[in-house]
């Protein structure tokens, strides 16, 4: 699992790049709250060599909880900024900082 950032100088986004190894899997997305977790607006595709992986615009100077939803189970990053209890979720979910 990995993430990488890419700051734009010209627009006031970070283009993050999510991706997860999961070579069993047959379906991956990042879900948070910046998609309203949303399986469908946070699709990764897969790669031949079995990670799912996509890059979205996210406004920067603001924090994001998010999970990877992959098969139907939720799975933190361990390569997250932080990770934070929810008390809606009832367990911890990732940070991401922009």
């Amino acid at each position: 699992m990995s993430i990488k950032k890419q700051f734009i100088k010209t627009k006031p986004v970070c283009k993050v790049t999510f991706s997860v190894e999961a070579k069993e899997a047959a379906t991956a997305s990042v879900v948070g709250d910046f998609n309203g977790w949303n399986p469908a607006e946070g699709v990764l595709n897969k790669l031949k060599t079995g990670t799912f992986k996509n890059t979205f615009e996210l406004p920067k100077d603001a924090s994001y909880e998010f999970k990877y939803f992959v098969d139907g189970d939720y799975v933190n990053d361990p390569e997250a900024d932080s990770l934070i209890w929810n008390e809606f979720a009832g367990a911890e979910n990732g940070v991401l900082t922009v």
